[in-house]
């Protein structure tokens, strides 16, 4: 076989693999992880006030130099504004963690959301945490994003 004949075989099996993958979204979601009971009260807490549209309880989860990025809209820093920001927030949420760590006084959680229980991801959120000086775990960033790609 010649070197040109090995790339050109080369090549075919490589387009063939791209066709037979399967879609981005039939890609499987991660699987949950349980988090320890400090860093699934922050999630529980979570969901419990955007369910009850209670921007006070939500921006009382954050530190208090704390960040919301959401998709389509600017950064929001501070306890204060992240509240103004989530004045009109709430609904139906499950969280769920792929992921968590700490270390000392920081941590993260990564991990999908839903609208709906027991269906799969709307989208995904990372939270960067810091532990307070009382010991309970508080979100300094919270960013999110939709799985719909945008066009």
């Amino acid at each position: 076989m010649t070197r040109k004949s090995r790339v050109v075989a080369l090549a075919a099996v490589l387009v063939a693999a791209i066709v037979a993958s399967p879609a981005r979204a039939a890609d499987p979601q991660p699987p949950s992880v349980s988090l320890p009971p400090e860093l699934a009260r922050v999630l529980t807490d979570y969901e419990a006030a955007w369910r009850a549209h209670d921007a006070k309880a939500l921006a009382a989860l954050f530190a208090e130099d704390g960040f919301v990025l959401s998709t389509g809209s600017q950064a929001v820093r501070g306890r204060a504004t992240i509240e103004k920001h989530y004045a009109n927030a709430g609904g139906a949420l499950y969280l769920r963690a792929f992921a968590f760590a700490t270390d000392g006084r920081r941590g993260y959680i990564v991990g999908g959301f839903s609208h709906e229980a027991g269906k799969p991801d709307d989208g995904k959120y990372t939270l960067t945490l810091v532990r307070g000086d009382d010991g309970r775990w508080l979100i300094f960033s919270d960013m999110d994003n939709g799985n719909e790609r945008h066009r």
